[in-house]
């Protein structure tokens, strides 16, 4: 019984979490005065791929992709095809959050990336 309360707990936390960061994210986008993005910008570095899998992925997947919390997947075996990878980060899956509304396009490109160096080789 124990066990449950705190799967239950960890949950709510990790919910709180994710929309605590969801109204940062909407919050920084909608000031008037942000600056003009350029008309191509390019593609997020992988150290902003590490800086947001550190902010929103670590609390499931763990700092090294290892950990499984909530069903979330090894990263470090994943042989999901990086098309893939970014569909679902995109869409979410199971307890995963959708991350379309909270991430551009590039950088869940740049997440996904960094992935990539947590396999195991």
């Amino acid at each position: 019984m124990k066990l449950q309360s705190k799967t239950i707990l960890l949950l709510l936390a990790g919910s709180i979490y994710v929309m605590a960061c969801q109204g940062k994210k909407s919050d920084s986008q909608d000031t008037a005065a942000a600056p003009a993005e350029p008309a191509a910008a390019a593609p997020a570095s992988n150290a902003e791929g590490k800086k947001i899998f550190e902010t929103y992925c670590v609390l499931c997947h763990g700092v090294d992709g290892k950990l499984g919390l909530n069903g979330s997947k090894d990263l470090s075996i994943s042989v999901l095809p990086i098309e893939e990878k970014i569909i679902q980060v995109t869409n979410g899956k199971n307890l995963m959050t959708p991350f379309k509304d909270i991430l551009t396009e590039d950088e869940i490109k740049a997440v996904v990336a960094y992935t990539e160096e947590l396999k195991v080789k």
